[in-house]
């Protein structure tokens, strides 16, 4: 648990940050690409809260990418209308409804910036000097 709480509150942060942008900027920069960056940042604390924080962290963010780029494939393919959900705003914000290039270069520019922050952290934390 020790491990999982770091990830766990850093989640709760983000989803709060998502909400906020969500509530408050409407066809902007931040809505249309902020929001991007960090959701990856939030799938990846949510891995690793309920994985304990012991897997190895790039391996972790290269498959939170991954998976944000399947998601986004789905969006290219209208997934949401195949299965039968169009109907329900819900499913239509949690999946989404359109394809962009520029998400998917939004996702890419989290991760590395992810990637880049584990970095830093666990050369500070973790070597021996």
């Amino acid at each position: 648990m020790k491990k999982r709480l770091p990830y766990l509150v850093l989640l709760i942060l983000l989803i709060a940050i998502e909400v906020i942008i969500a509530l408050t900027q409407h066809n902007n920069w931040l809505r249309s690409y902020g929001g991007d960056v960090i959701v990856v940042w939030a799938v990846y604390c949510l891995v690793q809260s309920l994985a304990g924080g012991q897997n190895n962290h790039y391996a972790v963010h290269l498959a939170v990418l991954a998976f944000a780029f399947f998601v986004e494939f789905l969006q290219y393919m209208h997934v949401v209308d195949l299965i039968g959900l169009g109907n329900i705003q819900f499913f239509r914000t949690l999946i989404g409804t359109s394809f962009a290039v520029e998400d998917l270069l939004s996702y890419t520019i989290g991760t590395a910036i992810a990637c880049f922050g584990s970095l830093v952290y666990y050369k500070k934390f973790y070597t021996k000097n």
